[in-house]
């Protein structure tokens, strides 16, 4: 290759590492969400045979970019944090503390590690719940430590819901899809038929299917897939999903990657 061309290449590829990210936002330049956030699945830390450990630092420093740029209140890591391996846990723990802002995480079937670890390591269980800016956020159980797809324990996750009913809005994050709209998902009609009837649901977030990266609707409710971050299969980018919660009360969101820069869709989370 002519020298002058492998310099172009490469002074090329610095730009692009280096450049502002493209993502726009959904709010204009002049009005500050309520609250912004990114989620991001399946990063399959310690998978044999792929870049675990690149794929994490990149996605950190995308973050970490993206809170600098269009500000981030906090990341969502939404389950199979590790694959299998339970010595993987603290590692994987090591890239995500250099994240610049909060960040929380859900359990995954891939995350085969007893709830007393889990709690050890978090410093909460596989069911939990918190709140921001009067906004309910609930985390749900969805596998065991055998690795089986489960249904969300519909009386904790009732009573989840009913502690955050005042709040102007609510997201749950449940990893495995509980409803057959992949490949990978369970039919749990008692856990979407709770999730349909509460009002101030705004939008629940799901991983583990990584070929889906888009937003199914049921019953006017907005249930929200992001890809992955790690692993060797799904769709063809490692990208994540932004929240925002507008002063009006909407809510919006939009996949991105962070590699090319585009936006891969666009919805209002809100119906």
């Amino acid at each position: 290759m002519p020298s002058s061309r492998r310099s172009f290449l490469k002074q090329s590829a610095t730009l692009l590492a280096t450049a502002p990210l493209a993502t726009p936002g959904l709010s204009s330049p002049t009005a500050k969400p309520r609250l912004r956030f990114a989620v991001a699945s399946d990063g399959h830390f310690g998978q044999p045979d792929t870049p675990f450990e690149e794929t994490h630092a990149q996605m950190v420093d995308w973050l970490n970019r993206e809170a600098g740029e269009r500000g981030l209140d906090f990341v969502f890591f939404n389950g199979d944090l590790i694959h299998d391996d339970p010595q993987m846990l603290p590692r994987v723990k090591t890239h995500f503390d250099r994240l610049q802002v909060p960040y929380y995480v859900s359990k995954g079937n891939h995350d085969q590690v007893t709830d007393a670890v889990w709690r050890r390591q978090w410093g909460y269980g596989e069911n939990h719940d918190f709140a921001l800016n009067d906004i309910g956020f609930v985390v749900g159980k969805t596998s065991n430590l055998a690795g089986d797809y489960l249904c969300a324990d519909t009386a904790w996750l009732a009573e989840a819901l009913q502690r955050h009913r005042k709040r102007s809005h609510v997201f749950v994050f449940l990893h495995i899809p509980q409803r057959t709209w992949a490949k990978a998902s369970i039919d749990c009609p008692d856990v979407m038929r709770l999730l349909e009837q509460t009002p101030n649901l705004a939008a629940v977030f799901h991983g583990h299917d990584h070929s889906t990266d888009d937003v199914k609707v049921s019953a006017g409710k907005s249930f929200c897939f992001d890809g992955h971050i790690g692993g060797s299969w799904g769709v063809a980018y490692h990208g994540y999903r932004i929240v925002e919660v507008q002063a009006d009360g909407s809510v919006h969101s939009f996949q991105f990657n962070p590699a090319a820069q585009p936006v891969v869709n666009t919805n209002r989370l809100t119906h």
